[in-house]
């Protein structure tokens, strides 16, 4: 099997978005970034709006970027129907 990786996708992106209020920003690769900015669309939401619901639910031990890339993976997930909940504990 060959995989067909579009290694442009890995480039960062930085987005200044308002966080309750507070000029933020954060870097995520292309990659990640289109699949907020669908999930966004999708839920007829502003991308801000979404950021801002993930860095509510963040623990503060988790950065947003990490926060936003675990949700993007956690979308891909439940579309396929993986079910991985503690399998390295």
């Amino acid at each position: 099997m060959t995989l067909a990786i579009d290694w442009d996708s890995a480039q960062r992106i930085k987005v200044s978005i308002t966080l309750n209020g507070h000029a933020t920003s954060f870097a995520l690769e292309k990659s990640f970034l289109a699949l907020l900015q669908q999930d966004a669309g999708e839920r007829t939401i502003a991308l801000a709006r979404l950021v801002s619901e993930v860095d509510a639910v963040r623990p503060p031990n988790v950065n947003l970027s990490t926060a936003l890339r675990i949700y993007a993976l956690e979308l891909i997930k439940r579309q396929r129907g993986v079910n991985d909940t503690n399998k390295f504990n």
